[in-house]
């Protein structure tokens, strides 16, 4: 039985900074963000734009395409959890109008949280084909303003369906994962701003994917000539270039040629949208899909990296008419649609979003009409809205 990415939707904030602005403001050469970082645009989200309300937005990019009632499970996966306690995934769900029978929690561990969810969903549907699973990752990645890591933050979700049958990818059997306890990155309770070692941090991921990506070669007796593609975890896309490039090495021409077409084909959303955390691979993976030149069968690997660190390669295969199932223009519209923001007004709004707002005070959103958006606390309880 074949299981896989059935759907695919994502979201981002209705607000960016250009990469342009922001070198120019920080006076450095604005080559060291395009080229050296690899990024041109960065999402922002403001007080009303959380890890809950980008994931409903996410999520309701395919719903309508769905049958809800199969849906019997509901993961959420993010490092920007918005309770000590309760999962993100019990208020996507009850915005959903999901049944209640559906198992719903949250997972935690860095930027590999989405992939966890995944490979739960993958084995839930293994045992229950006649059901679906919802996986999300969501986060808003914020190193804070006029530091070296602030050039790689970002905002959005991207949510999957997972089913037997799938119309876009199936997921292969197996996979190559490792672990340490190390401390490359790392958000304390106490902080809403992120804490990073870059250079030893990026080491580590490249360090990670040889490990994964030759061992999976090994459990598969594969080479490196035998994908289409490979896609990565993608923080910042000059880190996923720099691994690509430690997976041609010694490659013959074409080997060469194909993966870093489709290196630039799957990094374009990202360095259009920024970091997002647990949804950064799969963001390189719609990008992909959307801009690559993908045929039925074509075999594509998925390197997952979260800091901490926890890091796991695997693939799937094309599934024919997978173009049928995105929605290239409509992610076009919502990036098109975004508001450039001056430097001034991206410091304001990064600042205003760090604090929570008090108690019973009622927050508006301009984000489109339909969008999600988180409303405020009242009686110390989030509430979420639709615009």
């Amino acid at each position: 039985m074949k299981v896989g990415i059935d759907q695919i939707g994502y979201f981002t904030p209705n607000k960016y900074v250009d990469m342009v602005d922001l070198a120019h403001a920080r006076n450095q050469d604005p080559n060291k963000f395009l080229i050296g970082i690899g990024q041109s645009k960065m999402s922002v989200a403001d007080a009303t734009q959380d890890t809950v309300s980008m994931g409903i937005n996410a999520t309701l990019r395919y719903l309508n395409k769905i049958n809800k009632s199969k849906v019997g499970l509901l993961i959420f996966g993010t490092e920007s959890s918005v309770d000590q306690s309760k999962s993100g995934s019990l208020f996507v769900k009850s915005a959903l109008k999901l049944d209640p029978s559906v198992r719903a929690f949250e997972v935690k561990e860095a930027c590999f949280g989405l992939t966890a969810g995944l490979m739960i969903a993958q084995d839930f549907v293994r045992l229950h084909p006649d059901q679906t699973a919802i996986v999300i990752g969501s986060d808003i990645a914020r190193y804070g303003l006029k530091t070296a890591g602030e050039v790689t933050q970002g905002a959005g979700s991207v949510s999957l369906l997972i089913s037997s049958n799938p119309r876009i990818l199936e997921l292969n059997e197996g996979h190559s994962a490792y672990s340490e306890d190390i401390n490359d990155f790392w958000r304390p309770n106490n902080s809403k701003l992120a804490k990073v070692d870059g250079k030893y941090s990026t080491q580590v991921y490249l360090d990670f994917f040889k490990h994964t990506f030759n061992d999976y070669k090994e459990q598969k007796n594969l080479e490196t000539r035998d994908f289409a593609a490979i896609v990565y975890h993608l923080p910042f896309t000059k880190m996923g270039l720099k691994a690509n490039r430690i997976a041609i090495e010694g490659e013959d021409e074409e080997t060469n040629a194909r993966l870093m077409d489709s290196f630039t084909a799957a990094k374009e959303l990202n360095a259009n949208v920024g970091n997002i955390y647990t949804g950064s691979l799969y963001l390189s993976l719609l990008s992909l899909l959307e801009n690559g030149d993908l045929k039925a069968g074509d075999l594509t690997g998925l390197f997952s990296y979260g800091s901490g660190a926890m890091a796991e390669f695997y693939s799937a295969n094309v599934v024919e008419g997978y173009e049928k199932q995105i929605d290239k223009a409509g992610d076009e519209a919502l990036l098109a649609k975004r508001k450039k923001l001056s430097v001034d007004e991206y410091e304001r709004i990064f600042s205003e979003a760090l604090e929570d707002p008090k108690n019973g005070v009622e927050l508006v959103s301009d984000e489109d009409s339909g969008k999600y958006y988180f409303a405020g606390i009242k009686d110390d309880i989030r509430q979420y809205q639709a615009k």
